[in-house]
This record gives structure tokens, C-alpha cells and sequence, in this order.
């Protein structure tokens, strides 16, 4: 489908800020719910506090020309239509980091490498997410590659050295592959926030968010939690 499940975007997300890509490219964009959320959250939140004059590119593609709409044309740079296989030997261009979310699935598994290894060689980093639980499939919204082909384990990303594999948030399994793997393990995730230095209050949130769902486990939020709320005023 055009779309993917919500329960991974928030770890998705993470990986992106993370990485703070100046070139992005989104595989197989379809509803282009991560060119959304990655022009938001690298444009907007960068401190600069300009609406629409972008300094980043991200670029898509898409193999159904059909779900392109104006919206997409004002958050992507770039949309080449066909299938990435096609089209990325003739991009003349380098990648930060190619997002591959919930469309590795859509190829079998010959094809589906030989995408990552063109990834691979286009892109610093490589950011992939499939279900761990795929259901049968043969089109979807009058598209007939949205058809489910092979079923993605852990396993097959072995032979990739530099990587980070989280098998199992919210049904999917995410692979985040190259140069920025050794510095994104899951301890210091969001110490490496590097997206937001001019708004160092995100950071703080995001702390105090995780020890006020641990306050809850002992039983202490709310003495706890008033107390941390004071330093946001």
C-alpha cells in the first residue's frame, strides 16, 4: 500500500534526526508520510525559523506515478518515476542517507539485495523497514507492484558489516546500514540529537518523558512529576 504502520515511525524518525542528513532520498514515497516528517522535522526545527525556504534535498521515487499529488511537489525536490532498480544507476547523485520503508518486501529476494546494494553505493547510510509478519498480497489500489514477494528476516541482512538491526518495533523489522551505524547504537540515541542545536528544550523532553514512564513502574509520578514539569517554566 501507499502507506505503512504508524508503530515504527517514531523509531524511524529518531534514525533520521539522528543521522541529520543534507541529502535525502525516500524509496518508493507513496502517501510520502517520511518526506513529510523529514522536511518537517530537519527544516523546521533546524533554528533557522523559516517556513519554506529549504536548504536540504530530498528527493523520491516512485514506481506509480499515480499517487503523486501537489502536495508531494512542494515537500520533495525531486520525484523520478519507474523502479529504483532502473533508476538509481542514473541518478548522478550522492545520498546522506535512502530510506527503503516497507518496500523491500514488494521485490524478491534477488532483487531485493541488489537494491541494497545500490543503495549502498549512492548513499552514506541506509535506512530499511519491513514487516515481520507479511501478508499475502497481489495488488493494492489498482497498483499491481504493491503485490508482497518475500518475507525479510534478519538473517538476510547479515552480509552488510556496518549496521544496526532492531527486530522487532511495533511488528517491523528495522536495519539502519553504514558509516553512522557505530554511532547510533540504542544507549546514546538520543544524546546524538544532533538535528536540533539550537533547541536544546528537546532534548530535556525527551529525557524527562522517559523518567516520568519510569516513575510510573515504581509508582512515583506525580511528587516526581511536578517536580520535573517545574523546570520547563
Amino acid at each position: 500500500m501507499p502507506t505503512s504502520q504508524h508503530l515504527q515511525i517514531a523509531t524511524i524518525m529518531d534514525f533520521i534526526i539522528s543521522t541529520n542528513p543534507s541529502k535525502l532520498l525516500d524509496i518508493g514515497v507513496g502517501f510520502g508520510k517520511y518526506g513529510f516528517l523529514s522536511r518537517e522535522y530537519l527544516e523546521l526545527w533546524d533554528g533557522r525559523d523559516e517556513f519554506d525556504n529549504w536548504i536540504r534535498t530530498i528527493d523520491g521515487i516512485e514506481i506509480h506515478d499515480k499517487y503523486i499529488t501537489p502536495v508531494h511537489t512542494f515537500i520533495y525536490d525531486n520525484i523520478y518515476i519507474g523502479n529504483a532498480l532502473d533508476v538509481l544507476p542514473e541518478l548522478n547523485k550522492d545520498y546522506d542517507l535512502i530510506l527503503i520503508i516497507d518496500v523491500l518486501e514488494h521485490f524478491n529476494y534477488e532483487d531485493g539485495l541488489k537494491l541494497i546494494y545500490e543503495c549502498t553505493t549512492r548513499g552514506k547510510n541506509v535506512l530499511i523497514s519491513v514487516p515481520n509478519h507479511m501478508i499475502r498480497r497481489v495488488e493494492a489500489f489498482g497498483n499491481r507492484y504493491e503485490a508482497h514477494l518475500f518475507q525479510w528476516e534478519r538473517s538476510h541482512f547479515g552480509r552488510f558489516p556496518q549496521k544496526i538491526i532492531l527486530p522487532n518495533v511495533g511488528g517491523s523489522l528495522i536495519v539502519y546500514i553504514g558509516e553512522r551505524s557505530r554511532g547510533l547504537s540504542l544507549e546514546n540515541r538520543f544524546i546524538s540529537l544532533s538535528g536540533f542545536p539550537k533547541r536544546p528544550h528537546y532534548v530535556y523532553y525527551q529525557v524527562q518523558a522517559q523518567l516520568i514512564s519510569l516513575l510510573d513502574i515504581v509508582h512515583l509520578k506525580k511528587p516526581l512529576k511536578r517536580l520535573l514539569n517545574r523546570g520547563t517554566h
